[in-house]
């Protein structure tokens, strides 16, 4: 029984049969209201010429409802025709209201009483029952059929343009990671590169360790956040392979949390593209005294970055002007930061004659319980 219930339900719901439910339950609600008593509804209901006036208005309204919501919203109020739209939804409220009328005289004659006598409606003539009974129906069942309609494709298109968004951004993500690859890929082998002549055992160690970084890129991050610890130690390995061509006249100061929690999460590679700039800013004259200093900490979730790096421009002016890949790493992670970490995050760079600086606060995310488990499994 409850498995033939279910098929009936889903038949109705399949074939939009709910809809005319809804309307004869919606008639049935006026009607009570108007007569001021569900009880004397029922008991009226079964007379025929009560069950031919209920039938109009639930017939006559649904179609005049229908045939606004999908012919003239999708054909005139969608395109913008709003003249036509208006005028052919006055013309369906006049022709609806007409036919209910119409049908008030054809319950009389069933019965064979005046529908005036009949349905107590005065003064007795079709205007006022056009006036005062079907016009005003058809005005307020039209009104709840185009609220329902409009919200409904209010909300569909609101869903949409969020899942747009969302995608966009996602798009917009992944070319940015994409662009930061071959800009790592392009330092690090002109690195190793310029090892090979000098100093054929460092060329080699460079070789492991970039091979090291190369699978952490490639397998480990390919989702949007990662442990802040396993970062850290990417970074590590980073400044130690950019530090293996530098000369003697190079000095490098860090710092790094003494702890970090295995739940605290941040988008990789976020900071390595400050990394990056900080030893292309390196003054290119051996003579000059070259430095890096590199501070991160981490106080609760508030991750503070501090980077200073020697710097010649008035040297370096030329050869960066002179290429169009200046500024790439740092105008990708200013891109990425503003959809990654909206309003929680501050950026201060300073640039002067021989020193440039990095100040980076960023509100990094903790990870859940359920979160590390699959992380960890």
């Amino acid at each position: 029984m409850t498995q033939r219930l279910e098929t009936i339900i889903s038949q109705i719901t399949r074939y939009k049969g709910h809809h005319i439910i809804l309307w004869a339950l919606y008639h049935f609600i006026w009607w009570s209201v108007y007569e001021g008593s569900m009880i004397r509804i029922f008991n009226t209901l079964l007379e025929p010429q009560n069950i031919i006036k209920y039938l109009g208005y639930v017939v006559f309204q649904g179609i005049g409802v229908y045939f606004c919501l999908y012919v003239l919203i999708p054909s005139f109020l969608e395109k913008r025709k709003y003249v036509s739209f208006l005028g052919s939804l006055i013309t369906t409220l006049v022709g609806t209201a007409l036919l209910i009328t119409c049908n008030y005289y054809i319950a009389g004659a069933i019965v064979g009483i005046s529908p005036y006598e009949l349905f107590k409606i005065s003064p007795a003539s079709p205007v006022a029952i056009f006036k005062n009974n079907a016009f005003p129906s058809c005005v307020a069942a039209m009104t709840l059929g185009m609220s329902i309609k409009l919200a409904k494709n209010w909300l569909l298109s609101q869903k949409k343009q969020q899942l747009l968004e969302k995608e966009k951004l996602e798009t917009e993500l992944k070319f940015l990671k994409s662009q930061f690859n071959p800009h790592f890929l392009f330092n690090t082998i002109n690195s190793i590169f310029v090892l090979i002549n000098k100093n054929t055992e460092m060329a080699s160690e460079s070789l492991v360790k970039f091979s090291s970084l190369l699978r952490y890129q490639l397998y480990e991050c390919n989702t949007p956040t990662i442990q802040l610890s396993n970062e850290i130690q990417y970074i590590k390995s980073f400044i130690e392979l950019e530090s293996l061509r530098q000369n003697d006249n190079f000095s490098l100061k860090e710092s790094y949390p003494e702890t970090v929690g295995t739940d605290m999460m941040i988008a990789p590679f976020i900071l390595i593209p400050f990394i990056e700039n900080a030893f292309k800013h390196l003054t290119e004259d051996h003579q000059l005294k070259k430095w890096i200093q590199f501070d991160l900490s981490l106080q609760e979730n508030i991750l503070t970055l501090f980077i200073a790096n020697s710097a010649n421009f008035q040297i370096q002016t030329h050869t960066l002007e002179n290429t169009s890949y200046k500024g790439l790493g740092l105008k990708n992670v200013k891109r990425r930061l503003d959809l990654l970490y909206p309003d929680i995050y501050t950026l201060l760079v300073t640039e002067n004659k021989d020193q440039y600086t990095v100040q980076l606060t960023l509100t990094l995310a903790k990870q859940t319980h359920v979160q590390l488990q699959k992380v960890t499994a």
